[in-house]
This record gives structure tokens, C-alpha cells and sequence, in this order.
């Protein structure tokens, strides 16, 4: 894109405006915005306390890029920009602090991307077409009405109950529904996703990890397995003397594409990834928290679903006791139930013979066995998934949907605002 969004955009708003603390950045941002078509002179010295004071006395560009180097308190720095920003600014922050938990919490509180120092220009390009891209898209009650997305991360509470096991046969399950499927196996070094499902995981998931920029539509096909007509896959078998280095932003990227172009996502996601990268549940509906009648696993529960309180509020936690043997249980159902203080919602029964049935034929535990009790509680549960995330997605709906954002902020300030004058009716 190389035209100005200017005559596509309501009123006379710049298209752009950048605040950056130093001149080597400046230098570096100045060529990319020249190339986009944008005016140069619109990328001012000074960081984001320099762009506050300027926007409060003119008007906000469509695209804002500000810098929080010289931020002693970016998160209460960003409400303060907030308020002097007009309805429809897509703000892209720039720093050198680079935090998991900072990067989570801006991009909470409405940040359309967070890009750290030193800038080179192919990062700059690319987080600026997405900008663009947020306007080219269509507005609320213009175009089609956006696909059913709904995501589902899936997370044992101890190593070996089975979760990956339940993430595969859900996928295959929703792919066998003729619903678009993703599974999306986390467990970069040791993942089963494609090994349960007989294929080869490719480099896909690592290329992601390597190269998160180059993540988009043409990635996703390219990068992701075929399982069948409606189930892709992307997993990994990393270097085991290669350790993970990455900040999360490739699976947060990866997440987003998912969204445009699946209607499902499976997430087999491993209990350190939960811990190290909180932000990847931000788009996901529903935990399905799979634990064991044992007592390592009934305390590591209570901590989950502490956390997922915490951290995750959003999103709806679902109980599976998997592999469950009755009378030779480690703890009663009834004792377990106490000890976490919520129900089991699903119990699904131990079976030998069956699992390894599965792993002979390199098909899913569900798609072996057919007809065994594990399978019917699993298919419950697939039912309960997608019950849970169309509830979700209604409430969505009704407080305006969508990714959370400085837009549905400004808006809402606007509206008051007006209220207050009483230039906006009561409905």
C-alpha cells in the first residue's frame, strides 16, 4: 500500500503521526513512512509525554506511533494518551524494555502492536500495512457479518494425563463436523499433534518462531500440515539442544490468522507455556483443564484454576478427569470435587486396549474407537466446547465484540461525554 488512507477516511485527519525519544530510530522510521506515502515531517522528536501534549491541542492522525522509552510508567502513560485521542486511532508503542507481561498488558489495554529497539525497517513495514489494514477492513454493520471463531486451549495438570490425546480427537472430531480446524500444538520440542495423526510435523511451527514477521494467510497454507480437507496441523519436533527462544509473539501472530481462517482452534498447550506467555489465552474461549483422580493432579488444579481467575477471566474453565478407573482411584470423585470446589464436568473412563489400538493405526483416539465409552464422553465434550463458545461469542456480541481496543474506549468517553451535554438521547 502506497496511497495516503487520508481520502479514505472520515474528515481531515492525518494519516499518520509518529513521536520517537531519539534520531536513530527516527532515521530508521522516516524511509518506511516516505515509501508508504506519508509525509516524513509527521515523525516528530520526543516520545509519548511529547505526543500527549501535542495531540491535546490538535487532531489525532489515523496511525500513531509513540515511543515509551522515556516512560517511567507506560501502562498509566498509555490511559493519559487515551484521553486526548480521538475515536478510531490505532496506536503502535515503541520501547526497549522487552517484557512478556508488558507486552500482554498493553496490547490489553487497547495497543494495536508493541515493537522494540533497535527498529529495522522490514518490522516497521509490516506493523504498519497491519495498521493500515484496520481500516480497510469492514465497520461494524458494513460487509459480511464476521465467521464464528471459536478457540479452545487445551491443558493437562500433570505431564501424561492425556491432553494431547483429547486436543487431537477434538480436532479430528470438529474437522469431521465439516467445521475448518486448526490445532495448533505448542509443545515446540516434544509435540505429538502430528505424530498421533501419522504425518510429519515439517518446520512450519519453527519458521513461525524464527520469523514471526513473515506470519500471515499465504504462511498459514504453506506452513501448516493437512491432516484432511478440514483439519491442518502445526506442530513441531525442535532440536532438543535448542532451547526456546522466543518472547510469544509468533503464537499470539499465529492465533490471529488462525481466526480469519479456521472456525476452529485447538491450542495443546503445555503448563509452561501457560506460565511463560499468559497472553496467549487472550482470544480463548474456553480451558479444557485435563487432570487425573490423583492428588498432585486435584492441587495442581486448584493453582490452574486460580490462575486462569487471575489471568484469564474470560475465558470458561471446562473439568475433564481423564483415564478415571472407578474404585481404583488415587482420590474419590467425591473427595476431588471437594478439594477444588467445583464439579467434574466430564469424566472420561479409562481404556487400555483402545489407546493402543489408536497408536498402531496412527489415528486419533476417537477415530479408532468408535464405539468405546471414551469416546462418547470425548464427543461430550466436544459438544460442551462449542455450547460454551457460542455463548461466549453472543456476549461478545452484545458489548460490541471483538478485540478489545483504544477505539472501544475513546468511543465510550465520546458518548458520556455527550450524554453529559445531553447530546446523545437515552435508548
Amino acid at each position: 500500500m502506497s496511497a495516503s488512507l487520508k481520502s479514505s477516511m472520515p474528515g481531515n485527519r492525518d494519516p499518520f503521526a509518529a513521536f520517537m525519544c531519539d534520531e536513530t530510530a527516527l532515521d530508521v522510521l522516516r524511509p518506511v513512512v516516505i515509501e508508504l506515502g506519508w509525509q516524513p515531517e509527521k515523525c516528530n522528536k520526543g516520545g509519548l509525554r511529547n505526543a500527549i501534549q501535542s495531540l491535546s491541542v490538535s487532531a489525532s492522525p489515523n496511525i500513531l506511533m509513540v515511543d515509551l522509552s522515556e516512560s517511567g510508567d507506560p501502562l498509566n502513560d498509555i490511559n493519559a494518551l487515551a484521553e486526548v485521542c480521538e475515536p478510531g486511532t490505532v496506536v503502535i508503542a515503541v520501547g526497549q524494555v522487552n517484557d512478556v507481561r508488558l507486552y500482554r498488558d498493553l496490547l490489553a489495554s487497547g495497543i494495536h502492536d508493541y515493537l522494540l529497539k533497535p527498529l529495522s525497517a522490514a518490522v516497521l513495514r509490516d506493523s504498519l500495512n497491519a495498521a493500515q489494514a484496520v481500516f480497510m477492513a469492514p465497520r461494524g454493520g458494513e460487509g459480511e457479518q464476521a465467521q464464528r471463531h471459536i478457540s479452545t486451549a487445551v491443558v493437562g495438570t500433570r505431564g501424561g494425563v492425556g491432553a494431547s490425546t483429547i486436543a487431537t480427537s477434538l480436532a479430528w472430531m470438529y474437522a469431521e463436523k465439516h467445521m475448518p480446524t486448526a490445532l495448533l500444538d505448542l509443545d515446540v520440542h516434544f509435540g505429538t499433534g502430528a505424530l498421533t495423526l501419522d504425518l510429519e510435523p515439517g518446520r512450519g511451527l519453527t519458521d513461525a518462531i524464527d520469523n514471526p514477521s513473515r506470519i500471515d494467510g499465504l504462511f498459514i497454507e504453506r506452513a501448516m500440515i493437512r491432516a484432511n480437507d478440514n483439519l491442518a496441523i502445526l506442530s513441531a519436533e525442535a532440536p532438543i539442544n535448542s532451547p526456546l527462544m522466543t518472547d510469544g509473539s509468533a503464537f499470539l501472530q499465529l492465533q490471529e490468522e488462525f481466526r480469519h481462517a479456521f472456525e476452529m482452534t485447538l491450542v495443546d498447550m503445555p503448563r509452561n507455556m501457560l506460565i511463560n506467555f499468559p497472553h496467549l489465552l487472550n482470544d480463548v474461549n474456553v480451558v479444557t483443564l485435563v487432570t487425573e483422580m490423583t492428588l498432585a493432579s486435584a492441587r495442581d488444579t486448584i493453582r490452574i484454576l486460580s490462575w486462569l481467575k487471575t489471568n484469564a477471566a474470560h475465558a470458561t474453565p471446562v473439568i475433564v478427569a481423564n483415564k478415571v478407573q472407578p474404585g481404583a482411584a488415587e482420590i474419590s470423585k467425591a473427595d476431588f470435587e471437594a478439594s477444588i470446589e467445583r464439579q467434574i464436568d466430564i469424566s472420561i473412563p479409562y481404556d487400555q486396549k483402545a489407546a493402543a489400538n489408536a497408536a498402531k493405526l496412527g489415528k486419533t483416539f476417537v477415530d479408532a474407537n468408535g464405539s468405546s465409552k471414551a469416546t462418547a464422553a470425548i464427543k461430550q465434550l466436544s459438544t460442551r466446547i462449542i455450547g460454551l463458545g457460542d455463548e461466549e461469542s453472543e456476549e461478545a456480541a452484545l458489548v460490541g465484540g471483538g478485540k478489545k481496543s483504544l477505539l472501544g474506549n475513546f468511543d465510550i468517553k465520546s458518548l458520556l461525554a455527550k450524554k453529559d451535554k445531553g447530546q446523545v438521547e437515552e435508548v
